[in-house]
């Protein structure tokens, strides 16, 4: 996929770029798009004058032992913003000095802004998904139906959003009943009133519910669909968070059910660029477009 080099926290503690720098950390990390799809839109941004030609985006491989240690690193070799991934996001939450209400609120960072007194924490996954139901569904989450499958970290993120936006109902669905339940205990005092339901055999959603995979199941060739869409009413539209591969299960069953879907491509893309909103000022909506198009061609790169 991308050509970009993995650092480690040892090439970090001799890192003497004196440049505005942007970084990635995750284990392992080789797979993430983001150098592409943030140095994209860094490069667009400079090529029309808008802003500096000397930033850049790293990626490094952090084992969870050694997160501490990076983060007090970049923020002394003053590296502007972090976006963090599996399985950093909720073990950094306690490591930064100022956290976001939405990122509070889902206990988990994902984007870190440096300032004078260290890093701020923010998460924009919801902001991604419901930017990414928009694009590929000209739907808002505010008003709908929503079939949340999974109850881990990415769909207490998701559900968060869902109720911040004020959606009509949640239901979840998760393999596991007492991690469904726990998520529904942790979700109850956001709900503000709006239903909340675990899918089961005595009850589903109603017609026209936005289905969000929230779940790993499909990353791995040959893995089953999470569930079976044709035991469902009618859904609205599918919203897979996986983006390789491309087209998963569940959304080759979609497809073939005649409801629309699509792949957790166009939410990366929505999430980065918010993270680059907010470290930059570049406006989300100005390079959402660019990254989508460079996370695609690195998706078709040759490994």
């Amino acid at each position: 996929m991308s050509p970009d080099p993995v650092y480690t926290l040892a090439d970090l503690e001799s890192w003497s770029r004196p440049a505005p720098s942007l970084a990635v950390l995750g284990h392992p990390i080789d797979h993430s798009l983001s150098p592409p799809m943030h140095n994209a839109a860094l490069a667009a941004e400079a090529s029309s004058g808008r802003h500096p030609a000397d930033w850049r985006y790293f990626r490094f491989d952090i084992p969870p032992s050694d997160l501490p240690r990076a983060l007090t690193q970049l923020q002394a070799r003053r590296f502007r913003g972090v976006n963090l991934t599996v399985p950093h996001k909720v073990m950094a939450f306690d490591l930064v000095k100022e956290i976001d209400f939405q990122a509070r609120i889902c206990g988990a960072v994902n984007t870190l802004l440096l300032t004078p007194v260290g890093w701020h924490g923010y998460n924009t996954d919801g902001y991604g998904l419901a930017a990414a139901v928009g694009e590929n569904f000209g739907r808002e989450l505010a008003g709908a139906t929503i079939l949340l499958l999974g109850a881990g970290g990415a769909a207490r993120g998701a559900a968060v959003e869902c109720l911040s936006r004020r959606c009509a109902s949640l239901w979840i669905a998760n393999r596991t009943r007492e991690h469904l339940d726990r998520l529904l205990v942790f979700l109850r005092p956001m709900a503000g009133g709006i239903p909340m339901r675990a899918l089961d055999d005595s009850a589903a959603p109603p017609e026209g519910a936005i289905v969000v995979n929230a779940t790993s199941a499909g990353l791995r060739p040959g893995e089953p669909s999470p569930i079976d869409l044709s035991l469902l009413p009618q859904p609205a539209a599918v919203m897979d968070m996986i983006y390789n591969p491309a087209r998963t299960a569940l959304l080759a069953q979609a497809e073939r059910l005649g409801v629309p879907a699509a792949n957790g491509m166009s939410m990366l893309a929505h999430q980065g660029a918010k993270s680059l909103e907010i470290w930059t000022g570049i406006p989300a909506e100005r390079s959402a477009p660019v990254m989508l198009a460079a996370g695609r061609a690195a998706l078709e790169q040759p490994t």
